[in-house]
Parts: structure tokens; C-alpha cells; sequence
């Protein structure tokens, strides 16, 4: 079966012509296959939202091959959806309108986006607030809409950077719990998923990878052997997991000191 992500001998270097070049990742070799979840943790500017950037198209490695289903990334596709930390929405747009606007873009009739965009309003708890503008939100639900305007497009391949880390602890939970079980329900898409918080990368993946300071490199590669589907309120506290955080923990401590 082809993998939904290859990253193969991947190196990139920001800078040149005048700027002293910076090593941003250095011989990164990745395999994800399909309906994984992968969660990539490691200190401040090791390369990790420079991984997401490659495989969203946005940018091309300086050597060595990035792919997705097989296929050389060679820009943006309607199969990735990529989520960032903060919401982004268009204040001029209602909740429901955020939500379409992804579809809109690729030329899906009115009466199909808003179909698709009120079931995930509803499987996101946003019931009532389909005619909310962003202002009129909580940071937790803006946090959703985005969620849902990232899904709408049913990409094959979630990209996540520290999509969570601007909310406050109790509505992070909440959140997460959400997205998780949108997620187990979703069937085959992949996620790879950036972020600073550890508990949050066991929680959520299927795999935590540990990225070194820079330039980033895989330091380690773990398998969390938790069952699905996941209760995030009650895993927190099985000792499973607590021995995956802290197995994991003491690959990143170093990196981070």
C-alpha cells in the first residue's frame, strides 16, 4: 500500500545570496502510511512547521524528496488540509460562511457546501451559531470553526500546527476531545500534527516523533500503544500513558535545555 506521506533525505536551507544560510532540517526520513496519526514535537525553530510547509507545497526542500501518495509535492492540493494555531477567520464571514468558504474556492454548488458545513457545526457542538460573526465567538469556538472550515474540503492529509495552543486549558481539553472524535469517525485521513505540548501529542497520535534543536533531525520515533477510540478526560490518567509521556519526555529534555 502507498504511504500517504515519504519524506526521503529531506534538507532545506533558508537563507543565500547574501544571508548567511541557516540548515533549517537536515536528512529527514519519514514514512506515514495511510489513516495514521502522527504527532511531531521538539524545541523552538527545529524545523517542525517547516516539515508541514513542505508537504502542504508551500515550500520546496533543497534536497532529497517529498511525496504524497506516491506523487512529488509540487504545490498546494485540494487533498491537504492544513490548520494553523490561530483561527484566521474572515470577520466579515458568518460561522456557517467561514465554514463553505474552502468549498466555495473549489466550485462546490451553495446547497451541497451548506449541507456539508451544518453537519460539522453540528458534530463540533457550534448548534446555534451558524449566524454568529468570528467577534461574537469565544476563542474555543472560533478555534472549532476553523476546525470545521479545515474538514469541509474532506482533505486525505490534516496538517496541524499547534492548532490548540492559543486556548486556555479547560476549552483545550474540550477541543481536543472534539477533534479526536471527528477524526476516528473521518475513516482513512492521515494527521500530522505539530506541537509544544507533550501530553497532547501522547494523547491525540498514533506515533510521536522527536525532532532535535537545529538543525532539525529525528531523534526518536515512538509508537503509543493506546486503544482507540479515545476518551481524553480519562486517558490523562492510565498509566500507559503515563509511561509513553514520560519515555518520550526524557528524548525531547535534552533537545529543550
Amino acid at each position: 500500500m502507498t504511504n500517504a506521506v515519504e519524506l526521503e533525505n529531506v534538507s532545506l536551507v533558508f537563507g543565500g545570496e547574501g544571508n548567511k544560510p541557516v540548515l533549517a532540517v537536515d536528512t529527514i526520513n519519514i514514512e506515514i502510511p495511510s489513516g495514521q496519526f502522527v504527532a511531531i514535537v521538539g524545541p523552538s525553530g527545529c524545523g517542525k512547521t517547516t516539515v508541514l510547509n513542505m508537504l502542504a507545497g508551500l515550500i520546496s526542500p533543497t534536497a532529497g524528496s517529498v511525496r504524497r501518495n506516491g506523487k512529488e509535492v509540487d504545490g498546494p492540493s485540494r487533498d491537504v488540509g492544513y490548520m494553523l494555531a490561530r483561527s484566521a477567520l474572515s470577520p466579515w464571514r458568518t460561522a456557517l460562511r467561514n465554514i463553505e468558504m474552502g468549498l466555495q474556492i473549489h466550485g462546490v454548488d451553495k446547497a451541497t457546501r451548506r449541507e456539508r458545513a451544518h453537519e460539522l457545526i453540528s458534530l463540533l457542538h457550534l448548534d446555534g451559531f451558524a449566524d454568529s460573526y468570528p467577534s461574537q465567538l469565544s476563542q474555543g469556538m472560533r478555534q472549532r470553526v476553523a476546525i470545521a472550515r479545515t474538514l469541509a474540503i474532506e482533505p486525505n492529509l490534516w496538517l496541524m500546527d499547534e492548532p490548540f495552543g492559543a486556548l486556555d486549558a479547560q476549552t483545550r481539553l474540550t477541543v481536543q476531545a472534539e477533534f479526536i472524535n471527528l477524526w476516528e469517525r473521518s475513516g482513512e485521513s492521515s494527521v500530522i500534527f505539530v506541537t509544544h505540548d507533550l501530553e497532547e501529542a501522547v494523547l491525540l497520535a498514533d506515533r510521536v516523533i522527536v525532532m532535535t534543536a537545529r538543525p532539525g533531525r529525528i531523534k526518536s520515533d515512538s509508537l503509543i500503544d493506546l486503544p482507540r477510540p479515545r476518551v481524553i478526560d480519562q486517558l490523562r490518567f492510565d498509566e500507559k500513558f503515563k509511561e509513553a509521556e514520560h519515555k518520550i519526555w526524557k528524548e525531547l529534555r535534552d533537545e529543550i535545555i
